[in-house]
């Protein structure tokens, strides 16, 4: 009987704790409060965003399993591949500037680049049907709009400041008369159709005699650009650039569907809020 008794006792504080950390139920999915409290760290904003931004990605979750949306883990390497190509990386080197970014393990990344391509299905299940491709009066009133974005550089002339330690690489930047012996500096000319489109674009958006934000360099460094002189700004034609601005374009009315569609989805939804930190 004692035996029993104590059972029952110690199932109820299990149940009592799991109810505790629990803070928002979705649908029958539990948020819990360390995922709130981890979003509004990693995001650095309030319960109120955060709540909305994990009952988002909750309800996400529940329409993809209930369409039986899948990722293959084929899916998941031809994605990371292209993303390392066009980094300038080889998908090992890629890992380990993902690892001393922000020391995320391979694996954690491969689940994170899934959340994504699921996420990315869902958003094609629901929008596609509901949009049509921009016409040409779009597109031309777009680029009218935005030619200025769409001018770059034929060649760069940088200086590269590399380092082991991100630390003293801010401290670089922060006062550039700072010094370490540990700082590695190259200077280089780079052409604009000879590096990757990323690059290109990253170094166009980085003004003269500025640093640019600091990245990993694939090979466990860090890495910043002082952007010395940009050469032979070149004025793009509208048609070279009119699949990348319908793409815009329809990525614009894409997230306009979705948030209707999430916001009536979750005005139709059982949403119960426990407790919040």
């Amino acid at each position: 009987m004692y035996k029993i008794f104590l059972t029952i006792l110690l199932g109820s504080a299990l149940c009592a704790e799991l109810v505790d950390g629990i803070a928002i139920i979705v649908k029958g999915e539990a948020i819990t409060l360390h995922e709130l409290k981890k979003e509004m760290t990693n995001s650095n904003i309030s319960v109120a965003d955060a709540s909305n931004v994990l009952i988002r990605k909750k309800l996400e979750a529940v329409e993809a399993k209930e369409r039986k949306l899948k990722v293959s883990t084929v899916d998941v390497y031809d994605d990371i591949k292209k993303t390392a190509a066009n980094n300038g990386m080889s998908v090992s080197e890629f890992y380990e500037a993902v690892r001393a970014d922000n020391g995320m393990s391979s694996e954690e990344f491969k689940a994170k680049t899934k959340e994504k391509l699921l996420a990315q299905k869902l958003y094609n299940a629901i929008s596609y049907s509901s949009m049509a491709q921009p016409h040409d009066e779009e597109i031309r009133e777009y680029f009218d709009m935005h030619i200025k974005e769409f001018e770059h550089p034929n060649k760069f002339n940088v200086m590269i400041y590399r380092a082991k330690d991100k630390a003293t690489l801010e401290g670089k930047i922060s006062n550039p008369m700072f010094f370490s012996a540990s700082i590695k500096t190259e200077e280089q000319q780079l052409e604009y159709n000879k590096i990757p489109r990323d690059l290109g674009n990253f170094l166009s958006s980085t003004d003269i005699n500025s640093f640019s934000p600091i990245i990993p360099d694939g090979k466990g460094n860090y890495m910043s650009f002082f952007v010395q002189e940009k050469i032979d700004i070149v004025e793009v034609e509208i048609d070279t650039v009119k699949a990348q601005i319908s793409n815009i374009l329809m990525s614009d009315k894409r997230e306009q569907v979705l948030s209707d569609y999430f916001a009536r989805l979750r005005g139709n939804s059982e949403i119960k809020t426990l407790r919040l930190p």
